[in-house]
């Protein structure tokens, strides 16, 4: 049983090229991340959904 990821293929890529792992993922999948890897991804995520509610609610 496969876990649903809730970001999309492209967010998820463009926050790996951003900090700087996405070759990791190129080569190893998204498997070979590290956990601090995936955190941070995580967060940065989270960062990006409050700016954007920052900014519709303007």
């Amino acid at each position: 049983m496969g876990r649903r990821s809730m970001m999309s293929d492209s967010l998820k890529e463009e926050i790996a090229k951003e900090l700087g792992f996405y070759d990791k993922v190129q080569k190893d999948g998204w498997g070979g991340i590290t956990t601090r890897d995936a955190g941070n991804m995580v967060k940065r995520a989270i960062q990006m959904a409050e700016e954007q509610m920052m900014k519709d609610q303007q």
